[in-house]
């Protein structure tokens, strides 16, 4: 099991105000930044750190310190847009790439139509993030397109997952780590997450 939940009791209360339906843009929008932020301190836990030596106001010290070039933030569009400035929270760095999907609404599957992504991506850890993990079908389609351009380490970030995403990133993509806040019930017969907090992009950009 690649699956990393953070149970935590902030991380429920920002869940909490984060699916409540009077929730407005704003608001909503910075607690995805926040969250986002957080599961990022736990994606990184086993980041390698390059040592090299630094002079204090006091003395010259032995440390370690983190190559923020070697990684890269490929959020899934338009929703994973939401996750990003809580990534740059913590590797601000970063390099940036970006992948767009369309869900055909009677297939379910994923549509690609946009895809760009940093110069030497084969070479970085690569965060793809998306704040709901429902079917698995966008996040798997895109660490697949991420595969062919020679990605080596992946990690799939997301707010919110449905246990049978879960089910298919593990069955298809068994060496990606999974970090996400929590996981509820189940899919409706549309695809969408129960209880959930709806459609996050619609959410994070006002559009509904």
């Amino acid at each position: 099991m690649n699956e990393f939940v953070l149970n935590h009791p902030l991380i429920t209360h920002k869940l909490a105000i984060l699916r409540d339906v009077n929730t407005g843009t704003k608001e909503f929008r910075e607690l995805v930044t926040e969250i986002s932020t957080i599961l990022m301190y736990e994606a990184m836990r086993d980041a390698k750190l390059e040592e090299t030596t630094i002079e204090t106001p006091l003395e010259k010290m032995d440390t370690g310190m983190l190559n923020e070039d070697h990684y890269a933030v490929v959020p899934i569009l338009r929703a994973g847009m939401g996750m990003v400035d809580g990534i740059l929270n913590v590797i601000p760095n970063a390099k940036i790439g970006h992948i767009g999907l369309y869900r055909n609404e009677e297939t379910f599957q994923p549509v690609e139509y946009y895809y760009k992504m940093p110069e030497g991506i084969a070479n970085r850890e690569v965060l793809v993030v998306d704040p709901m993990l429902a079917t698995g079908g966008s996040a798997s389609a895109t660490i697949s397109r991420l595969k062919l351009d020679g990605v080596k380490k992946i990690k799939l970030l997301c707010i919110v997952a449905a246990p049978q995403g879960i089910k298919t990133i593990e069955e298809e993509h068994p060496d990606v780590e999974i970090f996400c806040a929590t996981v509820d019930r189940e899919l409706n017969d549309n695809a969408y997450i129960l209880p959930g907090l709806g459609d996050a992009g619609d959410r994070v950009y006002g559009t509904k």
